[in-house]
């Protein structure tokens, strides 16, 4: 039988079999079959069909990646990563989750912010494991986790920090024997700690600026404590940071436990000497010097005009370097303008030194650490900084852009060189007297040997008597 008569012969029995309509609803079930096909064909595969070339049915793997830039580092994996793990679904909603790890490219300070809801601390190790299902590959960073980056002195003492990314079927992963349930902010109360200007420019502004977001719901982990303890001076403040009692890393219970969290910030954000730009999330250094005086109950907030007939002055005493020799003298001519005097040096109990500080409307002192407890005046009160020969570029760094910071009024008073102890150390023309420039690019070691150790103030009281009635000013002025 040839072709044709193969294809008539299958024809009449396929009409002897069925009717013409049922021949017809078979043809329209056929259509909608091929239709349902192609529709489910597209639906599966849209999220490989390229929008963007015309030629290219299918994008390289690669496409939509997103590759670390600079020294910022991403969780997401890199090109060398892709080629070298399993296969992830496009859909998997857990790389959504996860979220840039480190920065090593900020001035201050070196920050690791983990959040990848398994991380593992494991204080013998000096190690924080990052468990994520997106790598196979292992990454690490090294931070050091202290806001003096770049200071050899300071960092020196300071324990450096492993962050290491590792997948969880890795045989480096360790198991948890206490879980947390609230972020981690790992810090080192080290380096310059117990210095009152260090206490506060590289460790509780930037713990302040690094844990508000948590309104106390954050766990702190501490390292390198040194004795008597910082936690214990700063305890008010930290308390109101956060919730929970703080785990020292160096201690036995903190150093043998894996502490597990859903987050964790290791270092602390910092951007500015003793203060804060004002950029950094919409914090003021006036929001930081509002929550000490919450945190320490002072009832001073603003300096309010003629609050008092007599108002009250006080001048830090130093005892060792940049003494006020003629603090006596100082005083007694204070007195004589109306002011209440009260000359001391404060001490290391914070709760005392708080109330003290709050208590008075100006305050007078040759540059140095004390200074830094203006952070407990009320706003608009008087920072009057006796500014020693070599020492104004850091008396500006120091101490005067930070008090504007606060909102607090200041002044400047600069010895001449006959207020100065060094006119009696060194010969008339030295360098030391006429050129600090060139004693600074020896280095600190040296210039701090001459102006801040080697130098004593006693001031010219007739001049520095114009000094206090601008202060008197500014105060009525408030």
């Amino acid at each position: 039988m040839g072709q044709n008569g193969g294809k008539y012969e299958y024809e009449a029995i396929l009409a002897r079999s069925f009717s013409r309509q049922d021949r017809k609803t078979m043809g329209w079930c056929a259509t909608l079959a091929i239709f349902i096909v192609i529709f489910t064909f597209c639906i599966f595969f849209k999220p490989y069909i390229s929008d963007d070339d015309e030629n290219a049915a299918f994008p390289s793997p690669l496409s939509n990646l997103e590759v670390p830039m600079g020294d910022s580092f991403n969780l997401q994996a890199t090109v060398h990563d892709v080629i070298n793990i399993a296969p992830q679904p496009f859909s998997d909603p857990k790389i959504k989750e996860v979220k840039p790890v480190c920065e090593v490219n900020r001035r201050r300070s070196d920050i690791c912010d983990a959040n990848g809801g398994d991380i593992r601390v494991v204080g013998s190790l000096s190690t924080i494991f990052v468990v994520s299902k997106v790598h196979s590959n292992i990454m690490s960073w090294n931070i050091r986790p202290y806001a003096r980056k770049g200071d050899e002195a300071a960092m020196g003492g300071v324990r450096n920090f492993t962050v290491k990314q590792l997948h969880p079927s890795h045989q480096q992963t360790p198991a948890c024997t206490r879980n947390h349930n609230v972020p981690a902010v790992l810090f080192s109360a080290g380096g310059y700690s117990g210095n009152v200007f260090h206490d506060f420019s590289d460790l509780l502004i930037p713990l302040y600026l690094t844990s508000r977001e948590f309104a106390g719901e954050v766990q702190f982990l501490v390292t390198d404590v040194k004795r008597p303890s910082w936690t214990e001076k700063f305890k008010e403040a930290l308390q109101r940071l956060s919730r929970y009692e703080i785990i020292d890393l160096g201690e036995k219970d903190g150093e043998n436990a894996v502490l597990c969290f859903p987050r964790i910030i290791v270092g602390l954000k910092a951007n500015k000497e003793f203060s804060i730009n004002p950029s950094s999330d919409h914090i003021s250094m006036k929001n930081f010097t509002a929550f000490l005086r919450n945190a320490y109950d002072l009832k001073r907030d603003n300096i309010i005009a003629n609050e008092k007939p007599q108002p009250r002055l006080l001048v830090i005493a130093r005892n060792k370097t940049r003494r006020l020799l003629n603090a006596g003298e100082v005083s007694a001519m204070a007195e004589n303008l109306g002011f209440k005097v009260v000359v001391q040096e404060t001490d290391r109990n914070m709760t005392k030194v708080s109330k003290l500080v709050n208590g008075f409307d100006i305050m007078v002192g040759v540059h140095g650490a004390g200074l830094t407890n203006m952070v407990f005046l009320p706003e608009n009160a008087v920072v009057v900084q006796i500014v020693g020969l070599g020492m104004d570029s850091i008396a500006k760094m120091d101490y005067e852009e930070p008090s504007l910071d606060m909102g607090l009024r200041y002044l400047s008073y600069k010895i001449g060189l006959n207020e100065s102890s060094l006119k009696d150390e060194y010969p008339v023309g030295h360098e030391v007297l006429s050129n600090s420039s060139a004693i600074r690019v020896r280095g600190w070691k040296a210039f701090s040997a001459v102006y801040l150790n080697g130098q004593d103030v006693k001031v010219d009281v007739n001049r520095f008597r114009g000094t206090l009635l601008k202060a008197l000013q500014l105060l009525h002025a408030s």
